[in-house]
């Protein structure tokens, strides 16, 4: 049914709730809030999707792309094309509350909301290396936490610990 007229935005937001951040699985691409808008000409059936990485060199762009168009196509749209937008840019305000205690679920802390105008915001490493605020601890709680690299498996993420209940986490950074 390519190109027959029946999609519309909210249609294919819904749809993309099922494509998943390739690097937080729990979470969707909507509910991270790297999908900034979606187009859809109902003439031709074709679809723009614009995306903002939660990074500029997000290494899972490219998965998210794919997995946006082929979710799109399925749809039945006539053609799919994913732009990567970085206007505005993302913060980690844009995480849904249910995506933060899903990630907290999976042991990964979530940021806490940084307000949505920031303009605090540092170029240089010294935020990521040093954290004013503890992260509370995604298994118990404690915010008796420290950070032990500001550099996680991934750009988006830091390593921290917790002396309470001795377990080491992730804290997704906040924007």
């Amino acid at each position: 049914m390519r190109g027959s007229g029946l999609l519309d935005e909210a249609v294919v937001m819904q749809a993309l709730e099922a494509v998943k951040d390739p690097e937080i699985p729990v979470v969707s691409v909507v509910e991270l809030g790297i999908v900034q808008a979606v187009q859809v000409d109902s003439a031709s059936g074709a679809v723009v999707v614009s995306i903002t990485p939660t990074f500029s060199g997000c290494p899972a762009l490219d998965l998210m792309r794919t997995a946006i168009e082929s979710c799109v196509l399925d749809l039945g749209a006539s053609a799919v094309r994913v732009e990567v937008v970085l206007d505005p840019p993302w913060t980690s305000d844009r995480i849904a509350p249910e995506a933060r205690a899903r990630m907290q679920a999976i042991g990964l802390a979530p940021p806490p909301p940084v307000g949505r105008f920031r303009t605090d915001i540092s170029l240089t490493l010294e935020p990521l290396l040093a954290s004013e605020d503890p992260v509370p601890c995604p298994y118990c709680g404690s915010s008796q936490t420290v950070m032990e690299n500001g550099f996680g498996p991934t750009i988006c993420r830091s390593a921290h610990y917790c002396n309470g209940c001795l377990q080491s986490f992730e804290a997704f950074k906040a924007l």
